[in-house]
């Protein structure tokens, strides 16, 4: 009985010892990385098959596949409006299920994180709003990108078919108009690229004064394909609607926030998309592994086609001849950061035999009043500005 006993301890005491040295036990970082929960408020539904919330939540749980970390550690609060009290009891929901870190994707949001973030019981949590302005220096940045810069090769897309058509009107539905740099900026930088491809061509504004909504979205489509005579429509808001519409009116399209050729594979010719995984899986890792110094890390973001956080969806067989071509030619100058979209120098490309070139020709940017923003050859507006004051449309662009 003696000798059972001692073997029985000494089998108890390997198997200690095995468990404390071996790599099957979860070490002490791995623990804190299973442990750590991230919290989420969306403007739509996590369950959307495409468009912005979509986009989002693809992102973070990219992101989170990439670290580790299990999806159940994922606590999202979802459809909540732009509105004060259901942000703020959104937030006190995830922060009550012990979220370290949580992400707000819509612009309205950002009263109720600065706020949150400011409050005593919250200082372990970092709060990170997309698209805002808002920071601090300790636990809440904001988070967006160059999304212009893809707009831009999109534009180009566009711009290619337009001249393949014969119809140089493009329509643009929007959430907003000037209002806002984020829409405004995108539209002119969309604009550009069409008209770097085809001089004659124009863009229409139709804004629905809302960041989503079908039906508002599905009638401006045909407002801007039908009244106005597009032929080509792109889009600044959440619903694959506009291109499913162009589908239906046989034309074509630029969808947004995700590759939408599933939704109208016959309309669909590219989209900017976000590779928001790239800025989630930064921050989420930051916040899990170095919180104290999280804004010194990531700060306030801004990453573009050189980081891979914008970029298009693949071009389809929608497309004109040459559209790959030209839109290598201008997204490398954008990521050796020798160009940028909206600068005192103008691209053109040229077809010689099937070999594509591009050529740079100082051209100062303009309003659709007249009225002079760089001077020719001049260097591109500051960040602030595409980010923050942008509030004219460039010539080309009208709105309806």
């Amino acid at each position: 009985m003696k000798k059972i006993v001692s073997m029985f301890l000494a089998v108890m005491m390997i198997a200690t010892l095995l468990v404390g040295c071996g790599g099957k036990k979860t070490s002490g970082s791995d623990a804190a990385s299973s442990d750590f929960k991230v919290g989420a408020i969306y403007i739509n539904s996590q369950s959307d098959t495409a468009g912005y919330t979509f986009a989002h939540h693809n992102g973070i749980t990219k992101a989170m596949d990439k670290l580790g970390l299990s999806k159940e550690n994922l606590y999202i609060v979802d459809n909540v409006a732009e509105d004060y009290t259901a942000v703020s009891n959104a937030i006190d929901t995830l922060a009550g299920k012990g979220c370290k870190i949580i992400f707000g994707i819509s612009f309205g949001y950002i009263d109720a994180f600065n706020d949150a973030a400011a409050k005593d019981e919250y200082a372990d949590i970092v709060f990170s709003h997309a698209t805002g302005y808002m920071s601090n220096d300790k636990n809440f940045n904001n988070y967006f990108g160059r999304i212009y810069q893809a707009r831009y090769l999109a534009g180009i897309a566009a711009g290619l078919k337009s001249l393949e058509i014969g119809n140089n009107k493009i329509g643009y539905v929007s959430a907003w108009g000037t209002e806002y740099a984020e829409t405004c900026s995108g539209i002119n930088g969309f604009a550009l690229g069409a008209m770097s491809v085809n001089p004659d061509a124009t863009v229409t504004v139709k804004k629905i004064s809302t960041w989503g909504d079908e039906a508002l979205e599905r009638q401006a489509a045909e407002y801007l394909l039908t009244t106005e005579g597009c032929g080509i429509v792109a889009q600044h808001c959440d619903s694959a609607q506009p291109q499913l519409v162009a589908q239906e009116q046989n034309a074509f399209g630029c969808g947004y926030n995700s590759d939408m050729s599933v939704q109208a594979p016959k309309a669909h010719l590219t989209a900017p998309v976000w590779n928001w995984d790239v800025y989630y899986a930064l921050a989420i890792k930051t916040a899990m592994e170095d919180k104290d110094n999280f804004m010194s890390v990531v700060g306030n973001y801004y990453g573009g086609l050189k980081e891979g956080f914008v970029d298009i969806s693949p071009i389809t067989d929608n497309c004109a001849a040459g559209t790959q071509e030209c839109i290598d030619l201008a997204k490398e100058l954008m990521i050796n950061g020798s160009w940028d979209v909206f600068s005192g120098v103008k691209l053109s490309f040229v077809n010689d035999n099937g070999t594509w070139t591009v050529e740079k020709t100082d051209d100062a940017l303009v309003t659709n009043d007249g009225t002079q923003v760089v001077a020719a050859g001049g260097a591109s507006v500051e960040d602030g500005v595409i980010t923050g004051s942008m509030n004219y449309y460039v010539q080309g662009v009208t709105e309806k």
